[in-house]
């Protein structure tokens, strides 16, 4: 029997839509500069290759559905930027997954923001440093329930909006993904081993932008749960 020097912590999970089950969380992957003008805001162009970032798992903010979720603040920021994304769950594991065969390791999609420290995250760019600071802090990933992907077949023409207090910020639609969902798979899964449990944040479009402590979130992709986010 295996002793712990102390417990565990709990395994962190998403409700999953229609279901008790739970979808235990194993890794967050975040793909970046996926929407061609949201690269352009951010100044760079064109189809560069997909690269990925990571988020820890207990990053999870979990955003019920009918209820707003409260982020804390966080640490050491000055400007905390929004940027709204179509989660893939995966729920069947492996590498080297070609993109014509990628449909078949989803389990579901829900709808996520990937929150950033968009001025750690910059000082960390101009010195040459890892990100993290700037990513994967605490409560740096709300979502939304997952729906299983058989109740959103035409997932990949999905709108995909976000306002903050009621105002546009971010409006555009999955089709504008540079490298879409299969594609995306087979990139990550040729660079780690996919294994079920992993989220994949797909990219966000242009409008990103600060929010203050009071702000309200709320988040949509059409034919998924949508959240709602109280900053504090």
């Amino acid at each position: 029997m295996t002793t712990f020097v102390f417990a565990p912590a709990p395994t962190p999970a998403v409700p999953v839509v229609g279901r008790n089950e739970q979808f235990a969380v194993h890794r967050i992957y975040c793909v970046g500069r996926n929407y061609e003008d949201h690269a352009k805001e951010m100044g760079h162009t064109g189809r560069e290759a997909p690269f990925f970032f990571m988020k820890p798992a207990d990053a999870v903010l979990n955003c019920p559905a009918d209820t707003t979720a409260r982020l804390p603040y966080p640490t050491l920021t000055a400007n905390l930027h929004h940027e709204i994304e179509l989660v893939v769950a995966i729920g069947v594991g492996g590498s080297n997954i070609a993109a014509a065969d990628a449909h078949r390791h989803i389990f579901g999609y829900a709808v996520g923001l990937d929150m950033t420290r968009r001025d750690l995250q910059n000082d960390m760019k101009k010195q040459g440093r890892p990100w993290c600071i700037g990513k994967g802090f605490d409560h740096s990933a709300p979502i939304g329930a997952i729906t299983p992907a058989a109740h959103v077949p035409d997932v990949a023409q999905a709108d995909i909006a976000l306002t903050v207090n009621g105002q546009d910020r971010q409006r555009s639609n999955v089709a504008k993904l540079i490298w879409n969902i299969a594609e995306t798979i087979e990139q990550l899964s040729a660079a780690w081993t996919l294994q079920p449990g992993d989220l994949v944040f797909t990219g966000t479009p242009e409008g990103v932008g600060a929010v203050m402590r009071g702000d309200l979130l709320v988040g949509s992709v059409s034919g998924l749960q949508s959240i709602s986010v109280r900053v504090e």
